[in-house]
C-alpha cells in the first residue's frame, strides 16, 4: 500500500513538473507556433540548432546591368560574381517601390510603403519617419538574441525617435538621407539643404563638408561592418549594409580611382565590390562563413538622368523613379552555403517585401503583429519551389498612385503621368538632365517572359488577361487605395510624425 502511494505521489510530481515547464515555454514563446495570419501558415524554422547570421547588403541606385554577372561591360565586379557562384541569383527580382526612403521602408518591414504612409525620399526638412509601432527585421531578430547593426544610409527619418537605435538596432553608423542631400546639390539654390551628417548612434558626430569627405564613406562603412562580425562571432547578429553608393555625387577612395579603366561610375561600382570582398573574407576568417545567410539587393534601378554617373538597366525599359521594370527590377543574390544551391539562377518572381518573412523564418522569430505584404519564399531561396511562391505584385509610386500591376509574367501597365527618361536628355559631369516628370503613359499589357523590354502591347491579343488583371487592380484599391483614382482604400496606416522643428 506504502508503495502504491509512492508511486502515485512520484507521478503526481512528475506531471506537475511537466506542466510547470510546459508553461513557462509557453510565457517565454518558445513553444509558440508562431505568428499566423489569414491565407499565411507561419511557424518559425525553430528545429534549426543554428540559427544562420544574416548580412543584409542594400545598394543605392544600382542598375540590374551594373554587374559582370549581369551582363555589365568594360568592367568586372570578381567578388559579387563569386558570391553569385556559390549561392543563386535571381533575375525577377522587384523592390517594392523604385525610390529610396519608399524602398527601404518596404525592405525592413515587408510591406508596401504605401500601406505604412512613407513615400518617395525623405528630405531634411520632413517631419515623419517610419513608425515606431511598425516591426522590423531588426526588432525580430533582437527578441531572438540576435546582435544587430546597421553602417550606411537610413533614409526612413532623422528625427531621433525615427532613427535606427529606436527601431531595432544596437549599432549605427551612416548618414541619414541620400549623399546628395547637402549644400552642394544642383539644385541648392531651391533647395536650400543643409550640412550632411555622419550620425553615430543617435548623434552627429560629422560633417560630410565635401566630395573628399564622402571619398572615404564606403571604406569606413566597411571598417566598421568588418569589425562588428569580429566582435559578435560567437552571437547571432544580423548586420544591414545599405551602402550610400552608387547614388549621385559618385564618391570613391584614392586606391580605387581610375582602377576600372571605365569612368567614375565603374570605379565606384569597383570599390562596392571590394567591400563585398572584405565583408566575405570577415565571415570566412571568423569562422562563422557556412552559417551566415548573405542578401544582397539594391533599393531600386539607375538615375538615368545622370548619365554617364548612372548606371546600366540592362537593357530594361526606363529607370528609378518609373514602375517599368527598369525602376523595379534590379539584382539579388543569395548565399548560404549548404542551403542555398550554388551557382543557380531563378527567374521566379520574389520582391524585397519577401524577406523579412523568409528571414524570420529562418531565424525562428514571429512576423509582425500588424498585417504585411511579403510572404515566406524559402522555398524559392531553397530551389525546392517548382512554382514562384509570389504570383502577384502591385506596382504604386508617388504617395499612392497605382501605376501597374502584375501576375505571373503578365503586366498591365495603368494609364498614369510619370518620370520618362526616353522622353527626355541625359545630363552630364555630375548634373541632371531634363526629365519630363508627368509624361503621359498609356495602357498596355505585357508579356515579360517574351517581352521584358516591355516594348509590345498585347492589350487587343489577350482581353481576357486584360480582365484579370483589372479585377487584381480593383482588389488593390480597396486594400491601398489609389489617388489616381481618389481612392483612399481601407488598411492604410499613419507614418510616425513629430512636432514642427524651430
Amino acid at each position: 500500500m506504502r508503495t502504491t502511494r509512492l508511486l502515485h505521489s512520484m507521478l503526481a510530481k512528475l506531471l506537475a513538473g511537466t506542466a510547470a515547464l510546459l508553461a513557462i515555454l509557453l510565457i517565454s514563446g518558445h513553444a509558440r507556433p508562431g505568428h499566423v495570419r489569414p491565407g499565411h501558415d507561419f511557424r518559425p524554422d525553430v528545429a534549426r540548432p543554428n540559427r544562420p547570421n544574416v548580412v543584409l547588403i542594400f545598394m543605392d541606385d544600382l542598375g540590374y546591368g551594373d554587374l559582370s554577372c549581369y551582363g555589365a561591360l568594360g568592367y568586372r565586379t570578381p567578388n559579387l560574381d563569386r558570391l553569385a557562384a556559390e549561392g543563386t541569383r535571381f533575375t525577377n527580382f522587384l523592390v517594392a517601390q523604385p525610390v529610396c526612403s519608399a524602398s527601404r521602408a518596404a525592405l525592413l518591414t515587408g510591406c508596401y510603403p504605401n500601406r505604412l504612409g512613407i513615400s518617395g525620399a525623405l528630405n531634411p526638412t520632413a517631419l515623419v519617419g517610419l513608425h515606431p509601432e511598425e516591426e522590423t527585421i531588426a526588432e525580430l531578430l533582437k527578441e531572438q538574441g540576435y546582435r544587430t547593426g546597421i553602417f550606411g544610409k537610413w533614409h526612413l527619418g532623422h528625427r531621433q525617435p525615427f532613427l535606427p537605435l529606436q527601431q531595432g538596432f544596437d549599432e549605427y553608423l551612416g548618414i541619414p538621407y541620400s549623399n546628395d542631400m547637402w549644400p552642394q546639390h544642383p539644385n541648392q539654390a531651391n533647395l536650400k539643404f543643409p550640412p550632411l551628417p555622419l550620425i553615430e548612434g543617435n548623434q552627429p558626430v560629422k560633417t560630410l563638408a565635401s566630395l573628399t569627405d564622402q571619398d572615404s564613406l564606403t571604406t569606413a562603412l566597411t571598417e566598421r561592418a568588418v569589425s562588428f562580425v569580429r566582435r559578435n562571432r560567437r552571437n547571432p547578429f544580423f548586420l544591414y549594409l545599405p551602402f550610400p553608393m552608387p547614388h549621385v555625387p559618385l564618391a570613391v577612395s584614392g586606391k580605387h580611382r581610375n582602377s576600372s579603366g571605365a569612368g567614375l561610375y565603374a570605379d565606384v561600382i569597383t570599390e562596392v565590390d571590394w567591400a563585398v570582398g572584405q565583408i566575405l573574407a570577415s565571415l570566412k576568417q571568423t569562422g562563422v562563413e557556412k552559417n551566415t545567410l548573405v542578401i544582397f539587393t539594391s533599393d531600386n534601378g539607375p538615375w538615368l538622368a545622370y548619365g554617364e554617373h548612372a548606371g546600366s538597366s540592362g537593357g530594361l525599359r526606363e529607370g528609378k523613379q518609373t514602375t517599368f521594370e527598369g525602376g523595379n527590377r534590379v539584382p539579388c543574390i543569395v548565399r548560404w552555403p549548404g542551403e542555398v544551391p550554388a551557382g543557380q539562377v531563378s527567374n521566379q518572381l520574389l520582391s524585397t517585401l519577401d524577406v523579412l518573412p523568409t528571414v524570420a523564418r529562418l531565424c525562428g522569430a514571429r512576423l509582425p503583429r500588424r498585417p504585411i505584404d511579403g510572404i515566406d519564399v524559402q522555398a524559392a531561396w531553397r530551389g525546392t519551389a517548382t512554382e514562384s511562391p509570389r504570383q502577384t505584385f502591385l506596382y504604386y509610386f508617388r504617395e499612392n498612385n497605382l501605376e501597374a500591376v502584375r501576375k505571373g509574367d503578365w503586366k498591365l501597365v495603368l494609364a498614369h503621368p510619370g518620370v520618362s527618361y526616353e522622353a527626355g536628355k541625359p545630363g552630364r559631369d555630375g548634373k541632371p538632365g531634363q526629365t519630363p516628370g508627368n509624361h503621359a503613359f498609356e495602357g498596355a499589357l505585357y508579356d515579360l517572359r517574351h517581352d521584358p523590354g516591355e516594348r509590345y502591347d498585347r492589350q487587343a491579343m489577350h482581353p481576357d488577361v486584360v480582365s484579370d488583371l483589372q479585377q487584381l487592380a480593383e482588389q488593390a484599391r480597396a486594400d491601398l487605395g489609389d489617388n489616381l483614382q481618389q481612392r483612399p482604400g481601407s488598411n492604410r496606416r499613419a507614418p510616425g510624425t513629430v512636432a514642427k522643428a524651430d
